[in-house]
């Protein structure tokens, strides 16, 4: 029976178009009439990491973002940020990212792949670096971006079940976008997004 890491590094790997492109994309059904996507290339290039938990019920590391922070202050998000010009690649950033963020070791990052991209609204082109990490380990957040880093079963945020598609008005426009909720949390926006896109290349 293939292990947890090679059944998400196949299905990485297999070609599929994903659910989504990004908010854009799932705000269309609530976009303002002749509302388009932003242009992929006019998007900043960004990386985040799926950090899974090594164990019998694997879990994903999230982060809640600080309340100071300029952009996505209190949001629960993947450790990750823009693609520097000094990085290698989306991979390079997201473990940088992971590491200065909440100081995970980028040498104990199992990188599986690269998962579908997402697009934001706010201006950024995200690639999710999925990877396995040792559960349990002693990660110390940085205080000046992270608030709280938690790990939420990775079950619970893969399931359809939990993947609710709500409407607000944000900028003038109604737009839609995915929340999971978990103890008292709500996943939502671009995290909870790439997340359902997740799901659907995992099966």
């Amino acid at each position: 029976m293939p292990s947890l890491a090679d059944s998400i590094r196949a299905a990485l790997a297999r070609p599929k178009p994903p659910r989504h492109g990004g908010d854009f994309d799932v705000s269309a059904g609530a976009a303002a009439p002749g509302q388009a996507a932003a242009p992929a290339g006019q998007l900043v290039p960004a990386a985040v990491l799926m950090a899974v938990t090594d164990r019998a019920e694997p879990g994903l590391l999230l982060t809640r973002r600080t309340d100071t922070l300029r952009t996505h202050a209190g949001q629960i998000a993947f450790p990750g940020g823009r693609i520097d010009p000094g990085d290698d690649g989306p991979v390079a950033a997201a473990l940088r990212e992971a590491h200065e963020e909440i100081a995970l070791p980028p040498p104990l990052v199992d990188v599986l792949g690269i998962a579908d991209p997402w697009c934001t609204t706010t201006g950024y082109r995200v690639e999710p670096v999925v990877g396995i990490v040792p559960a349990d380990l002693p990660l110390t957040p940085d205080a000046r971006e992270v608030a709280d880093l938690f790990e939420v079963p990775l079950a619970h945020v893969l399931d359809p079940r939990q993947h609710q598609l709500r409407e607000a008005e944000w900028r003038g426009a109604r737009r839609r976008f995915y929340v999971i909720e978990w103890q008292g949390r709500a996943i939502w926006g671009a995290t909870a997004g790439m997340l359902v896109n997740l799901a659907g290349r995992l099966g």
